[in-house]
Formats: structure tokens, C-alpha cells, sequence
């Protein structure tokens, strides 16, 4: 006995569209970032630039994982496609990474060789404006979607790192135009890395933990099952599973043991629109499973 009612999350054609402006408005700030980079010789704009195109190669694979999410159930896929915007959140994952250990080797390296590269520090500040705007906008564009889908959370946190790497780059433009001194250029660049390092690491722990099928953070189990207790008919519950199919799609099974009378007078259906809603209303599990068992019933199946 279920319900199939969907699962939240960023699949339709209007979620998509937003998704596909912000990718257009974050590759086209990220040429200007590395044209200016390159006009300015700025490491910091650079590294900037480096990320605005992990921000882009996010936001491609969060439109391919949620136009492959939004594919039917089939008979070899029961529970759709939605598993693809996990695996799509943990390739922007591993880009984070590999983008943090660049800029941090180049940011390094500069530092230790001394190098006195010329920095044009006003062109730098203007660049970062533009970037600082571009990902503002963005960040504002996927702020409701991230709430629903892990995959474009990842996104969201990768522009929201890339909207203080852009305030860095700023403060290191001022620091340069004013006194002089290049190497804030190279400890901005450090920093924007030291920044990338923990986004990508609560994006992994939150791609395992849906994968793992740990209860959804946030999702108490003694709590659920006090609940389904309180109902009319209720004798026990046990068997109790909760997990993800991903951010904001949590399922829900459980064995439910009732009262003899409810299920000989067909009380069943009753009790089971009451136990859904509960879950739905307290506990927002949109679709749940239940098995009905008399009280007194010994299941076949040993669990050890």
C-alpha cells in the first residue's frame, strides 16, 4: 500500500531555462575574466576566471542530469532517472578539487619564486565588478531550486563561491591600484582555493550520504515512528527504512502491525490516507510504503 505522489526537485522546462541563463551569463562573464586576466596579469582573475568555468561545467551537467531526471519510470528504472543529478553533483565534486589544487599550486608558486609580475590594478577591479554582478544574478536565479535538488545545489554553492572569490578578487584590485604591492594578487588566488576545499567536501559527504541510503539529515526515525504510533489502530511499527533517491525526494517503508478489527472492517484504506498525510504534513515524505500485518502475525522473512 502506497503513494506515488512525485518527489520535489528542479526537473521542469522553467527550472531548466533558468538553469541554461545562468550557464549563458556565467560562460560569458568567464571570457571577459580571462581576457581581463590576461590583460591585467592577474593570477587572482585568473584563478577567478578557472572557477567561472567549473560555474559553467555545472550548470551544463545539471541541465543534462535534470533533462535525464525528468525521464519516466520504466519497467528496469522503477524509480525513474532521478539518481542522475547525484552522479552529476559529484563530477562537479571531483572539478572542485582539482580546481582548488591548481590555483593553489600557481598562488604557491608565485609567492615562492618571488615574482613581481605587473598587475594592472584597474583593470583587475573592473572585471571583478562585472563577475561579482554576473554571480549575484545567478545566485539569485537557482537560490529556490537548490533547495530541491542536490545536483543544482552543487551549482548553487560553486556560484556562491565564486561570489566571494570575486569580492577577494576586488579587495586584491584595490590593494594593487593603491600601494603597489603585487602579491595580494597571489593571496587572493590562495584564498579562492582555501574556499573551494570545504564546498566540495560537504558536496561529497551529501552525494555518499544519498548513495549510502543514510536517513535524510534533518529526518528523526523514533520521532516518524511516534507518530504513526498516535494513530487509531496502530499496535507497532517496525521494518522502518528512510533515504533519498536524491536531495529533496525522500522515501519512506515500514511494516505497520494493526488492531485485527481495523483490517475486518475495512478500516484499511482510512488508516492509510491517515498514516501518508501524517508523514506528508509533519515530515514532508511524499511517497511512502506501508505493509498492514495483524497484530499477532509472524513474518516469514528472518531479519538477523
Amino acid at each position: 500500500m502506497h503513494d506515488h505522489a512525485p518527489a520535489g526537485g528542479i526537473r521542469g522546462a522553467s527550472s531548466r531555462r533558468l538553469l541554461a541563463f545562468s550557464l549563458a551569463l556565467t560562460a560569458t562573464v568567464m571570457v571577459v575574466q580571462v581576457v581581463g586576466a590576461l590583460w591585467s596579469g592577474s593570477l587572482a582573475l585568473l584563478a577567478d576566471a578557472a572557477h567561472m568555468f567549473t560555474d559553467s561545467s555545472a550548470l551544463v551537467i545539471a541541465l543534462i542530469a535534470s533533462a535525464v531526471a525528468a525521464r519516466p519510470a520504466d519497467a528496469r528504472n522503477t524509480y525513474g532517472y532521478r539518481r542522475a543529478e547525484v552522479f552529476g553533483a559529484l563530477v562537479n565534486a571531483v572539478i572542485l578539487i582539482v580546481l582548488s589544487a591548481w590555483v593553489a599550486v600557481e598562488g604557491v608558486g608565485r609567492l615562492v619564486r618571488g615574482d613581481e609580475v605587473e598587475v594592472a590594478g584597474g583593470v583587475m577591479l573592473v572585471i571583478a565588478c562585472v563577475g561579482l554582478l554576473a554571480n549575484a544574478v545567478s545566485l539569485y536565479l537557482l537560490s529556490a531550486a537548490q533547495k530541491t535538488s542536490i545536483n543544482v545545489r552543487g551549482a548553487y554553492l560553486e556560484v556562491l563561491g565564486d561570489l566571494v572569490g570575486s569580492a577577494l578578487v576586488i579587495v586584491a584590485a584595490i590593494v594593487v591600484a593603491t600601494t603597489g604591492w603585487m602579491a595580494a594578487d597571489a593571496l587572493a588566488s590562495l584564498v579562492i582555493a582555501a574556499l573551494i576545499v570545504p564546498r566540495a567536501v560537504s558536496l561529497l559527504r551529501e552525494v555518499f550520504s544519498v548513495l549510502g541510503e543514510r536517513v535524510p539529515t534533518g529526518t528523526d526515525v523514533r520521532e516518524i515512528r511516534d507518530h504513526l504510533l498516535g494513530a487509531e489502530g496502530v499496535v507497532a511499527v517496525h521494518d522502518v527504512h528512510v533515504w533519498q533517491l536524491t536531495r529533496g525526494a525522500p522515501v519512506f517503508t515500514a511494516h505497520v502491525v494493526v488492531d485485527p478489527e481495523i483490517l475486518s472492517a475495512e478500516g484499511t484504506g482510512r488508516l492509510l490516507s491517515q498514516l501518508q498525510g501524517c508523514l506528508a504534513e509533519h515530515f514532508d515524505v511524499e511517497h511512502s510504503t506501508f505493509q498492514f500485518e495483524p497484530a499477532g502475525h509472524v513474518e516469514h522473512d528472518v531479519h538477523h
